[in-house]
């Protein structure tokens, strides 16, 4: 297949790969909460990066002749942002529920144009400032619920600052991506990830005890390896290439209210009705600040 034709069919198919990727996330919430309560966070997050990094360099292997300097600075840019994204959204995920994890996460998407404006000087309109305030409100109503009526814990605040961390990955991927092989750039990001992760676990925790890889944790780990890891983020990247920026990140916003479903249906989660409404604001935040409504306003 040619550059072009390849190109061309990445191009047809990058907004069903997104909806397909926040599916896959959605379900990825809940696994990572049965996975990070038997291994420790960097250890996870290292052991699944090095066998992602693994697998995609070998199916893309022809890729590795594009290989130089340009690929290896935005490879580790990538590679960091997203390392130090999951770590943060990773122990935030010890400490608050799957689905609220989901959704705190999802604030990247309002974040990206204000990222923008500090990098570029784009200033954002009055659509961005309305969403940044429904996002606010959206946080607040769903912090509060039932059982824990505190304005924050430390999972939500931790989970907040990985959000910031996936919107400088987003604005990183749409930097490096551009004349670049998403492929080997994929590749090389989940390596420099994979580094990192090492890093962080042969300092800062113990290694964990071999009896713990049971067959449940070893089908967890396969499944954030194949699907959330090979899968879902290599989709991201195509569709962030391919894709026109205000519709992919309306698309990626999905990813949120799959996770809540996917809480749900799998881990007993139980959201208030304040929750609900919290995470319809946060929904219409991401809505408002990509779309701007234009969806809305006649056409004529």
């Amino acid at each position: 297949m040619s550059e072009k034709t390849e190109n061309s069919v990445l191009s047809k198919l990058a907004s069903p790969l997104i909806v397909l990727a926040t599916i896959i996330w959605g379900s990825s919430f809940v696994v990572m909460k049965n996975s990070v309560n038997v291994l420790p966070t960097f250890w996870l997050l290292a052991i699944r990066f090095s066998f992602a990094a693994i697998v995609l360099a070998v199916v893309f292997w022809k890729q590795w002749k594009l290989l130089d300097r340009g690929y290896l600075i935005g490879g580790t840019v990538m590679g960091l942002c997203l390392f130090v994204a999951y770590a943060f959204q990773t122990f935030g995920l010890e400490q608050t529920t799957s689905g609220k994890n989901a959704f705190f996460t999802a604030v990247y998407c309002v974040i990206v144009p204000f990222l923008y404006w500090a990098i570029a000087r784009r200033r954002p309109d009055r659509y961005n400032v309305l969403a940044a305030f429904l996002c606010i409100a959206g946080i607040a109503l769903v912090s509060v619920t039932g059982e824990n009526a505190t304005a924050f814990n430390m999972g939500d605040i931790l989970t907040l600052i990985g959000g910031f961390f996936f919107a400088c990955h987003i604005v990183a991927v749409a930097k490096y991506s551009e004349g670049r092989d998403i492929f080997l750039l994929t590749t090389l990001q989940f390596a420099s990830f994979a580094v990192f992760s090492w890093i962080g676990a042969l300092f800062a925790s113990p290694a964990p005890d071999p009896a713990v890889f049971d067959g449940s944790l070893i089908f967890g780990l396969a499944y954030l390896v194949i699907f959330a890891s090979c899968g879902a983020l290599l989709f991201q990247n195509i569709g962030q290439k391919y894709t026109a920026p205000a519709t992919a990140a309306v698309l990626l916003s999905l990813e949120a209210p799959f996770g809540v479903f996917f809480s749900i249906l799998f881990a007993d989660e139980r959201p208030t009705p304040l929750m609900f409404v919290g995470f319809a604001l946060i929904f219409i935040a991401v809505v408002c600040s990509e779309t701007k409504f234009s969806f809305l306003r006649k056409k004529g």
